[in-house]
């Protein structure tokens, strides 16, 4: 299969734009918004959470997510750090983010281990959605 090249130009913009999409992941988990988080995947998105649980559709998503969501995030301020962006098509990426703890005065919380999520994301009609998601705790050897 032979893909078009992103230009630079395009590359920067589109990583911007995927960067927003991270960035509005931190800022719903931070502030417990199940349907600011829920809205960034697409319709039949597909997400794998840390402990292995594998949840199908985006209502299926909502569910589980109203369910641990709120009150989750007391006295924590995760962040989401996009590490890595491979563009498999021009609206297809792979992006690899770094997912840690902090407390609320920007301390790391030593008892919540890191995550290592990967989203597989779609731009349709201008807009990048989590197509499929798998995150996994980063644990200590």
């Amino acid at each position: 299969m032979e893909t078009t090249p992103l230009d630079e130009q395009t590359r920067e913009t589109e990583t911007e734009a995927i960067r927003q999409l991270v960035a509005t992941v931190q800022h719903a988990q931070q502030h417990e918004l199940v349907d600011d988080f829920v809205g960034l995947f697409r319709a039949d998105a597909i997400w794998t959470t840390a402990h292995g649980k594998r949840l199908t559709g985006r209502a299926e998503i909502a569910e589980f997510t109203g369910k641990v969501l709120p009150g989750a995030m007391t006295g924590l301020a995760p962040s989401y750090e996009v590490v890595h962006v491979q563009f498999i098509r021009p609206d297809v990426a792979a992006v690899k983010i770094r997912q840690r703890y902090f407390t609320t005065d920007g301390e790391p919380v030593a008892d919540q281990p890191e995550g290592s999520p990967l989203y597989v994301m779609a731009k349709e009609d201008g807009r990048w959605r989590v197509v499929a998601a798998q995150n996994t705790q980063v644990l200590e050897a």
